[in-house]
This record gives structure tokens, sequence and C-alpha cells, in this order.
């Protein structure tokens, strides 16, 4: 398919707000008269986003909406879906005890895990240059948990937890990540994003026994949108990597934490401090560097290849 980074751009600037927006409803799901558990939570959002994901595939073609559904890895995906699922709980219950921006920014530490764990599980050449990248984003998460876990703060047990469970979250969120790439070397992204959503439902019923609500009202509206704005938005993210190379529209995930302090201000009243301001500045600087390095890197391989070609 050509390429397109402004439409690639596009589709990223649009899936990072409706991801947010979806923050934004999980927090007034879970919260007051009627609280919505995290597992049914991820329940509405992973069954209401499958008439988007199999309306996107048959629009796509039938080929697509085949792909979507064929696959040869089934145990793969069931542990990729273990996986990402506790990662999208835990980030739906840090999202009910600390700020919309907080948890965003701590979530920023997912890409430098990533780093490491490739290095780990995958045989990836990790260098000092991102080492010290990943060292400096870690940096940024203490820096912007460091409120929670140090002084007055660690009165507050609901708070202390909430940075950790949102560090839990970014943690698996990696490790889905880590699963992804060995998937996709036989999978395709249709059938990674179709089986996830299907294993993710699935996974969620098992939390029925904890402690489910029967929604009404609003309640039950915001959840369904969950899933709609959720679906929507990982249909936009997928475009978006199918429009532009990763290192053109990976930096825009970091207008997430602008759009997270808006709406955590308007709505729900929630001013970040300097601390989280500050630390999530450095874990942007980290990534966004890892990011060009790793532009850089690319184009130099490029070349050396072209020019490779021309002297054979």
């Amino acid at each position: 398919m050509e390429t397109s980074p402004w439409r690639g751009i596009a589709f990223k600037c649009l899936s990072v707000l409706l991801f947010i927006i979806m923050g934004a409803l999980i927090k007034v799901t879970g919260a007051g008269d009627q609280s919505v558990p995290p597992g049914q939570q991820v329940f509405f959002r992973s069954v209401f986003a499958l008439p988007l994901i199999f309306g996107w595939l048959l629009l796509r073609g039938k080929g697509q909406l085949r792909a979507g559904l064929r696959t040869d890895r089934p145990i793969g995906h069931f542990f990729r879906g273990i996986i990402g699922t506790t990662s999208m709980a835990l980030s739906f219950w840090a999202l009910s005890l600390l700020p919309l921006a907080e948890v965003t920014a701590i979530f920023f530490a997912a890409p430098l895990l990533i780093v490491i764990f490739a290095g780990m599980f995958l045989g990836e050449d990790v260098r000092l240059f991102r080492l010290s990248m990943v060292g400096l984003g870690l940096t940024g998460v203490v820096i912007v948990m460091s409120p929670q876990l140090t002084g007055a703060a660690v009165s507050d047990h609901l708070r202390v937890l909430g940075a950790v469970v949102a560090l839990g979250s970014a943690v698996f969120s990696a490790l889905a990540h880590i699963f992804i790439r060995k998937l996709s070397q036989t999978e395709s992204t249709s059938s990674i994003v179709f089986w996830f959503t299907i294993t993710s439902a699935l996974l969620s019923l098992l939390t029925i026994p904890f402690g489910w609500v029967m929604p009404q009202g609003m309640t039950l509206v915001l959840l369904i949108t969950i899933g709609l704005v959720g679906g929507l938005g990982q249909i936009c993210l997928t475009s978006a990597y199918r429009h532009a190379d990763a290192s053109v529209v990976a930096p825009f995930e970091y207008s997430s934490i602008l759009i997270a302090v808006f709406i955590g201000w308007s709505i729900f009243g929630e001013v970040p401090n300097t601390t989280v301001i500050g630390g999530a500045a450095v874990i942007m600087l980290a990534g966004i560097l890892i990011i060009w390095r790793e532009h850089k890197l690319g184009l130099e391989r490029s070349k050396a290849r072209k020019s490779a070609s021309l002297q054979g």
C-alpha cells in the first residue's frame, strides 16, 4: 500500500484522542454510586468493539475478513490475550484510583520497557544509547510516581496502589507487544486485532464472581460507548501504521498527555502538579530520542543497502 505520512499522522492523533476519551469514560463508570469493576469494563470494551472490527475488515475486502478469522497459532493468541487483557484491566483499575494525566504519564513506561524486553526475549541488539535513554525515561517514571510513594502521600494507600497498578499495566503492555512482534512473523494484523478482542471478551467473563453490577441508564450507555470508542481507536491506530512508518507516527503518542491534562482538568477538576508534568517531560524526551535515533539508523542502513546494490 502507498504510504501517506500525513494520513498516518492524522490517524495516530485521532487514535490518541479516542483512547483518552475512552479513559475518561472508564473513570466515570468506575466511580459513583454504580461503580463498575474493571473486569466488567473490559467485557464491554471488547464486546462492543467487535461490530466495528468486523465492519472494518469487511470494508477492506473479504480477503481481510478471512485473514482476520484465520490463524495458525491459536495458543500464541491465547497467551497474548491473557497478557493484553491483564494490562487493560490494570489500566482501568488505575484510572479509578489516580488522575487521568498521571496514569497516562506512568503508562509512557511501556515503550521504554519494550526496548528491554526485546533484548531479553527476542535477542535484539540493545546498544548503549538506547539503554541510556531507557534509564532516563524510567527516571521520569520514578519522578511521576514519587508523590505517591514518598512523604505524606504514602498515607493514602489507594493512591499508592494506583501508582503501582498503573506501572504494572505498563509492564504487561510491553510484554504484550513482544508477543505481537512474534505473532506478526506468521499472523496478519487483522488476525492479531480480531483474536485479541475475542480473547479479552471471554477472559473478562472470569471476573463475574468478583462482583459485576447490573448497569442501568446512563451507565449502560457509557459502557457501550467505551467499546465503540475503543474499537474505533484500535482501527485508527492500525490504519496509522498502514499509512506511515512507525518512526513517523510514534512521537505523536506523547500528545496524549496534553489531551489527558485538558480532559482531566475540564471534566474531573484534576490539576497535575509540577512533579507529574516534569516527569512526563523526561519520559517524552527519552522516548522521542530513541525514535529519532532509530529513524537515523534506519536511513543509514537504507543508504548502505542502496550503495551496496549499486556496487554489486
